[in-house]
């Protein structure tokens, strides 16, 4: 009998840690930062079932206006999951970029699907209106403050390389 009860609370205690397991990556981020990747999240599920799978990405690609993504890159971003990603893989995927690697190159990789030249600098104007109008759309006060603080170059294009730099560093780079 005490053999069975020692191996319950070996089940119970281990159910305990797998809990708290995923529920650190809660702990990660302050409570508007998981509401933000929430609202993310939700605009990737496109048919709203609570998992992203390849069609989710593959209409927020093409909302975005890359309609020819290969199936090797929707299956890779997938399998970083190691399995369905629902909100807490989603923000766990999120932690381990943030903290185990580079965020900046994530960011230069989403300003690239914008600049297809590949220049380094996005059309501002261009940009102004996908923010207006796509996704968690901003306001034109919110777009007007962000544009306030980015660099831009002498044809008034967003130098995104200097952007990224400021947003994962805090200062502007020092060249």
């Amino acid at each position: 009998m005490a053999s069975r009860k020692a191996g319950t609370r070996g089940k119970a205690a281990a159910t305990k840690q797998a809990q708290r397991g995923s529920s650190n990556v809660f702990s990660m981020f302050e409570q508007a930062q998981i509401q933000e990747f929430k609202e993310a999240f939700s605009c990737i599920d496109q048919n709203r079932d609570g998992v992203i799978g390849k069609s989710d990405l593959r209409e927020t690609y093409s909302q975005l206006g890359k309609v020819n993504v290969p199936e090797e890159e929707l299956d890779a971003m997938l399998q970083e999951g190691k399995g369905p990603i629902n909100f807490t893989v989603f923000l766990t995927l999120f932690g381990e970029k943030l903290n185990g690697t580079d965020p900046e190159e994530a960011i230069l990789s989403a300003f690239r699907l914008f600049d297809p030249s590949g220049k380094g600098v996005v059309n501002r104007d261009e940009f102004k209106q996908l923010l207006l109008t796509q996704a968690d759309k901003f306001s034109l006060a919110e777009v007007e403050q962000m544009f306030a603080l980015t660099p831009m170059d002498l044809a008034g294009n967003i130098d995104y390389k200097s952007l990224c730099y400021i947003i994962t560093h805090g200062d502007e780079k020092e060249e």
